[in-house]
């Protein structure tokens, strides 16, 4: 059999390059539009106890802010390749004096184009001078909040990104040691008494174990999930014989659709560890999936042994992983949701269609 080429590693994920946005994506663009809008009401009240501000003097503002606010996401946006390569204060301080010097140049532009063409936007009576300073000083203030929430913000995506790869690393080393010996054990039992299925469950091994935990990525699609699972279970029916049944209904399920890793092997091997392992007659391990509008839904069930033979509460870390690598991708649109029947034991994933 040959060898396997080792997995490319995945990109260096260094929390240092992580302080600074992506001003380039809508959802960054979306957060200065609302914080340019706060900016220029709190501009226009500050000038009620001189005069009755406006919708016309509010627009204005709007006008001026939401442009300067444009200018500096375009030159964040396209200064952002070399600001990363530099240390994260340095950046910092780059980033802080681009916004400082685009706000002096767009406010004496702008003051410069009203009085050429007398188009009264600016108060007659304003200094160039003193109109100048106090948008920069503004822009200080408000420059440094916006850059201070949105290194908070990658800071935090970084340290969650971290804790999910530390989730899925922890599943891998779960997985590894417990069904890797017993695989081993099922493969040598076979060697001179079946030597046909001995090779082939090597085989099953080596892509099992080569799509579940030779990745550094923690996501891939519904189809290669269900073909780690059909592996898995083809070796356990090996150890298992007959006592092993499996119901699959899961052929109008979309094999294309992206998904963490991992999802459901772990369910599937509960199944079997929990629920078919302990009773001596075995039992039917059912992987059903539907579609259903925006979502679709994979239920695992399995027979439950009598609590004198239950082997304890050891899927407890596999449960809980999965729920907390859902809430990461998905938020509230999906769920996981878990039934013990007495007799039968259910896990019901519902995943959304939709990235």
């Amino acid at each position: 059999m040959a060898r396997s080429e080792p997995a490319a590693a995945a990109p260096d994920a260094d929390p240092a390059h992580h302080w600074l946005p992506n001003f380039c994506s809508w959802p960054v663009l979306f957060a200065l539009v609302v914080i340019g809008e706060l900016v220029a009401l709190v501009v226009v009240l500050s000038d009620s106890d001189v005069s009755v501000p406006t919708w016309q003097d509010f627009g204005t503002a709007s006008l001026f802010v939401q442009w300067l606010a444009l200018v500096w996401a375009v030159c964040l946006c396209k200064a952002r390749p070399l600001l990363t390569r530099l240390a994260p204060w340095m950046g910092e301080f780059a980033a802080y004096t681009l916004m400082l010097v685009t706000t002096v140049l767009a406010s004496w532009f702008v003051f410069a184009l009203d009085r050429n063409l007398a188009l009264g936007l600016v108060v007659n009576d304003a200094d160039q001078v003193r109109f100048v300073l106090r948008n920069s000083v503004i822009c200080g203030l408000v420059g440094g909040a916006v850059l201070r929430y949105f290194y908070v913000q990658e800071q935090w995506r970084a340290r969650i990104q971290a804790e999910e790869r530390a989730r899925f690393e922890a599943l891998q080393a779960r997985i590894r040691p417990h069904f890797l010996f017993n695989s081993m054990n099922v493969i040598a039992s076979l060697i001179r008494t079946r030597p046909v299925q001995a090779e082939a469950a090597v085989e099953d091994l080596a892509d099992l174990f080569r799509a579940a935990l030779g990745r550094e990525d923690v996501r891939g699609t519904l189809g290669e999930e269900l073909d780690l699972v059909r592996g898995y279970l083809r070796i356990e029916q090996l150890r298992l014989g007959e006592r092993l049944r499996v119901d699959w209904r899961v052929d109008e399920l979309p094999r294309d659709l992206e998904l963490p890793s991992l999802l459901l092997q772990p369910l599937v091997e509960n199944a079997v560890y929990h629920g078919i392992q302990p009773l001596s007659q075995g039992g039917t391990v059912e992987v059903v999936g539907q579609l259903g509008g925006s979502a679709l839904e994979i239920r695992v069930r399995n027979p439950c042994p009598t609590p004198a033979l239950r082997r304890g509460a050891g899927n407890g870390m596999a449960l809980a992983n999965i729920r907390s690598r859902l809430a990461l991708h998905y938020g509230e649109r999906a769920s996981f949701v878990t039934e013990d029947g007495g007799d039968f034991y259910t896990c019901c994933l519902r995943l959304p269609l939709a990235r």
